[in-house]
């Protein structure tokens, strides 16, 4: 599972997105938008930054920007960046393969491996300018109702 932490992280990062190219944008700008508690988002910016995904800017005029292009910034380098890398079982990290009374002879594990495969390939090919398209063509879906 995503933790809530990266949800807020990928969030955060689509917000930076759909602005990109609009100048930086507040901490305040970003929480509302994407419903974020602003006491999180700070320290999650400021962790997307130390690791080169946003930049930021001091003063009134400043905020948060993307550091490259939404088509080529992935979702799946945001998740392995807050989570690290996603394995279905534990025994598929370092630590929980040293407990494991299977390990080298579990049948299980090219399973689990091709299940962790398949998990970020799918995070890794969708780009954030994909998730901009997506939701143009949820967009372009809606129905607005002017009745009372």
């Amino acid at each position: 599972m995503v933790s809530q932490k990266c949800q807020y992280a990928i969030r955060a990062t689509f917000e930076l997105a759909r602005r990109q190219g609009q100048g930086p944008v507040k901490i305040g700008e970003i929480a509302e938008a994407q419903s974020i508690p602003p006491r999180f988002l700070g320290g999650i910016l400021n962790q997307l930054r130390g690791a080169g995904f946003v930049r930021s800017r001091r003063g009134a005029e400043g905020g948060y920007y993307l550091a490259r292009h939404a088509d080529k910034l992935s979702v799946g380098e945001i998740i392995r960046f807050i989570e690290g890398p996603q394995v279905p079982v534990a025994c598929m990290d370092e630590t929980g393969a040293a407990g494991c009374p299977q390990q080298g002879r579990c049948v299980f594990l090219p399973m689990w491996r091709r299940a962790s495969e398949a998990a970020s390939n799918v995070y890794d090919r969708v780009s954030f300018q994909d998730l901009l398209r997506e939701e143009s063509t949820l967009n372009d879906g809606a129905f607005i109702s002017y009745c009372i």
